[in-house]
């Protein structure tokens, strides 16, 4: 919630790769969403996970994923797999249930007076996250997650007048 005297003091972007099989999540602040953060967090990532693992990453859209300084990066790292979720289907992506988790329980209880209190509560949370960490799992099967899709595209198809 914020009051009528609400301050902002500053912005930062949190990057996150969660383990789906123990629950760890790798997360670095950035100033900015740009290639040149991304590639950056790349490189932590490949620092973190040892060497003979694949790394795939679940990624929404963003025009970050997919310049020509981070296809060339991935080219010379054929262990990272990307995969694109579709538009507006980020849910598909576990990552995103890590930052809902860390912004009702973290972020908007907090008041932060500069970024540089932001992002120390951030690698906090990280820090206590990974000391036990649990995966997220999924409530519903495959089918219940892919019928409830149907549904609402048939939905927007006949509010449309597609069908």
């Amino acid at each position: 919630m914020t009051t009528h005297d609400y301050k902002r003091h500053g912005t930062t972007t949190l990057f996150a790769a969660l383990d789906v099989k123990s629950g760890k999540v790798i997360g670095d602040c950035m100033p900015r969403h740009r290639a040149k953060e991304f590639l950056k967090f790349l490189r932590n990532i490949d620092k973190a996970v040892p060497g003979k693992r694949d790394v795939h990453l679940v990624l929404d859209n963003h025009a970050t994923h997919k310049t020509p300084e981070v296809r060339a990066w991935l080219g010379k790292h054929p262990r990272f797999k990307l995969h694109f979720t579709p538009t507006s289907a980020s849910w598909l992506n576990l990552v995103e249930r890590f930052f809902a988790e860390i912004t009702s329980k973290r972020i908007r209880r907090g008041s932060f007076t500069s970024v540089g209190d932001l992002e120390a509560a951030i690698y906090d949370y990280l820090a206590q996250h990974n000391e036990q960490p649990k995966p997220f799992k999924w409530s519903k099967t495959a089918e219940d997650i892919l019928a409830r899709e149907r549904r609402a595209l048939n939905a927007v198809d006949q509010i449309r007048g597609n069908r």
